[in-house]
């Protein structure tokens, strides 16, 4: 009994010495590197804005443009029919063989986002290559436009904090979406409109493409759906807060109290 109290004793004595070594090595490594001690222990991972609380019922559509421009004007004229605005995320490959259709997009009244330059993996360049995606597409489209985007959609998704914080520095906000069409996958016409308009909620942002083979089919049966259950469509300049909020552990955003 006395050998397994003491066995217990020692156990513990070793993890509590544990935990005081990498305490003073964190607090020594924060001296050194002159990182605030607070910041260390309280890290929190920065994440992109996937959906917004919002006490309204309305919601995003967007779309990525970055290879092909065959149904962008016909998308821009369904959008009219049903007066919804939405958000397009070029690349810039794309702005420099379509220009007369981002002007297009603009005139129409949509957000033109920031899809980068060449669309590549964001995570694995240098913080000068990720300037570079951002800048050379950012000036492409205030030329045409004479606005500077502020929203960013990272190519594939892939963001890291690194990223998060470049975009901030650069008056960027990161965009995500948390439902996904999947009509990259060319499943067909109901499997889009079923996928969206199951998965939708007050603050979604969705991700279309531009150029997906059944888009014109299913982008008016998604908008009428949704308009007739009360959503708002609005683009997603208008659906975000651009200050006094904070983020969940989801990525959804939220109104400070």
């Amino acid at each position: 009994m006395l050998k397994r109290r003491y066995f217990k004793n020692h156990i513990a004595y070793r993890m509590v010495i544990i935990v005081l070594i990498v305490m003073i090595s964190i607090i020594y490594t924060s001296i050194k590197t002159n990182i605030n001690i607070v910041e260390v222990f309280s890290y929190k991972k920065e994440l992109p804005i996937y959906s917004v609380e919002t006490g309204e019922k309305k919601l995003a559509i967007s779309f990525d443009a970055a290879w092909g421009d065959e149904f962008t004007l016909e998308i821009l004229n369904i959008l009219d029919k049903y007066d919804v605005k939405s958000t397009f995320f070029l690349v810039g490959f794309w702005i420099d063989k379509y220009p007369e259709h981002v002007k297009e997009i603009y005139n129409r009244g949509h957000d033109v986002g920031n899809h980068s330059t060449n669309h590549p993996y964001m995570t694995k360049l240098t913080e000068e290559q990720i300037l570079k995606e951002l800048n050379d597409t950012g000036n492409k489209i205030k030329k045409i436009t004479g606005e500077k985007p502020n929203l960013f959609r990272p190519p594939f998704g892939d963001y890291n904090d690194r990223l998060i914080n470049i975009c901030k520095g650069n008056d960027y906000y990161v965009i995500q979406w948390d439902v996904d069409s999947l009509d990259w996958k060319e499943l067909g016409v109901q499997p889009v409109v079923d996928r969206v308009t199951r998965n939708v909620k007050d603050g979604s942002i969705v991700l279309f493409h531009n150029n997906a083979k059944y888009i014109l089919e299913y982008l008016p049966m998604v908008i009428e759906r949704l308009q007739n259950e009360g959503y708002e469509i609005v683009p997603i300049s208008q659906l975000i807060y651009k200050e006094k909020f904070h983020m969940d552990n989801t990525g959804r955003q939220k109104p400070n109290d």
